[in-house]
């Protein structure tokens, strides 16, 4: 490709380069740069790709795309802004594979892995047509999943896999879409043709500086949505609904004056119920997930699903026959007369969403066992231990991934909100060793929450991640008994 083509949509300053010349990739990291490919000096939050210009021209550079001339001769392109530009050649250099899919992005604290599951199940159910999903959990193309590194990738693997699921025969992907993507461009130059909000708790706020600035960075996504659905009962739904520049479908559980409202709703143990109320229409709803959270996530799902043009009846049919998604609201079968669940849970609200749905079917003590990451938002902290101890019945503060920090100064920090509250708790720093000491102290009818992890199946220990998933953790505890 040359490289006026490669830079055909992006905003230049100035070119000190031949446009004629044929570029044979693109690159950002000048430790993997090719002789003959495009170098971006992408500025990140830790260092800034500019100051590696020298190592990718050595390294054979063909052009440096870049926001100030380079300090060595070199050809080079200036642009405004090199995170847009290499979401903008990234995309050329894949041929625009964006652009032949019909793309849908959900955005929000919480719910996003589930929404988007249910979504492309649903489509997938109703369309017969392969789907690709790129998420928290990983990424899938139909039924094939590979692993994924971030919620939403970087611009030039995210254009890479839009490439290869259209390749594949996806006609439709469906992707979460995080909100330190949407403020580093890794989405610029998409155009959704859905763009799904679920609401809004506070996280991130180590990255956001406040909470009105978290969700203007949400808010981005409905700038470049065909069609914006939207969770009016959250209280930053009208900032959505502001900056979308398309027509608005609005879902609630509560104000009968949006598109789609769920009426006679019914929680239960291992799913919930409820009825669909449309223009002249009111369908009966199952999904297996239980919590009043997963009434929002099915709303969401049915909303996009429909503005696709499907039957609502045939969207309900398809949830009906939905599983859930692994490390959200999972079930792990103990046979031992006691109920384990294992959720993600890793913000505030949705430590206390989790913890609302297992006291709706306890029969017993709701337990939670949870800890925080390390070098992440530490205002979170006093917040989940306030929250797991003013709602449950006992509290077991651990680990999670603590990463650079030392887990005792987490869990020092998680305690100071449960300060003056009444609620029996422990702490066992080691987490396999707290998760064996909940198993060992549970009794009948209880309700065993481990929290915080979900699907990973790691931990991290300064910069080495070591396998750990709670699921081999139960199972081995199981094999004892």
């Amino acid at each position: 490709m040359r490289l006026g083509e490669l830079l055909e949509k992006t905003d230049i300053v100035d070119v000190a380069a031949d446009l004629g010349i044929e570029v044979l990739g693109v690159c950002f990291d000048s430790r993997k740069q090719l002789s003959g490919e495009v170098f971006i000096a992408v500025r990140g939050l830790e260092s800034d790709g500019h100051d590696y210009i020298k190592e990718a021209v050595t390294n054979g550079a063909a052009c440096v795309i870049c926001e100030e001339a380079p300090s060595i001769e070199t050809p080079y392109v200036l642009v405004r802004d090199t995170r847009k530009a290499l979401a903008t050649v990234s995309s050329a250099w894949f041929g625009y594979p964006s652009a032949k899919l019909c793309v849908i992005g959900v955005t929000g604290t919480n719910g996003k892995t589930t929404v988007t599951s249910l979504i492309k199940h649903v489509i997938e159910e109703v369309s017969g047509e392969k789907v690709g999903l790129i998420g928290t959990t990983g990424n899938m193309i139909g039924d094939k999943a590979f692993e994924a590194l971030l919620t939403t990738p970087d611009s030039y693997e995210l254009h890479e896999l839009f490439a290869r699921m259209l390749s594949e025969g996806c006609r439709y992907v469906v992707m979460e879409v995080s909100s330190h993507a949407l403020s580093l461009e890794r989405v610029h130059g998409i155009e959704f043709e859905i763009g799904v909000f679920t609401n809004l708790s506070p996280d991130h706020l180590d990255f956001h500086s406040s909470m009105d600035d978290y969700a203007l960075a949400k808010a981005l996504l409905f700038k470049n949505s065909r069609h914006s659905v939207v969770n009016i009962d959250d209280e930053y739904a009208q900032i959505m609904v502001d900056n979308a520049k398309a027509a608005v479908y609005t879902y609630s559980a509560k104000d009968d004056a949006a598109d789609i409202v769920a009426k006679d709703i019914k929680l239960h143990a291992d799913k919930v119920g409820f009825c669909v109320l449309v223009v002249s229409s009111l369908v009966r709803v199952e999904l297996g997930i239980p919590g009043m959270f997963s009434v929002y996530n099915a709303l969401a799902a049915i909303s996009s699903v429909r503005i696709l043009g499907y039957e609502i009846s045939c969207i309900a049919d398809a949830l009906s026959q939905s599983v859930g998604v692994k490390g959200r609201a999972e079930v792990v079968p103990t046979g031992l007369g006691f109920t384990v669940i294992i959720d993600y849970a890793h913000t505030p609200d949705a430590l206390a969403n989790i913890i609302s749905a297992a006291r709706l079917f306890t029969q017993g003590r709701v337990v939670t066992l949870f800890g925080c990451g390390g070098d992440r938002d530490k205002k979170k902290r006093p917040l989940k231990g306030a929250i797991a101890s003013e709602n449950s019945d006992f509290v077991i503060v651990t680990s999670d991934n603590p990463r650079t920090e030392k887990p005792g100064d987490i869990i020092n920090d998680i305690l100071a909100g449960m300060k003056g509250t009444k609620t029996p708790s422990r702490v066992i720093e080691n987490r396999r060793e707290a998760i064996f000491w909940a198993l060992e102290n549970a009794s009948h009818g209880d309700v065993l929450i481990l929290a915080g992890k979900g699907h990973e199946s790691y931990q991290i220990f300064g910069n080495e991640k070591v396998h750990f998933d709670e699921r081999e953790v139960v199972a081995e505890f199981l094999m004892k008994e």
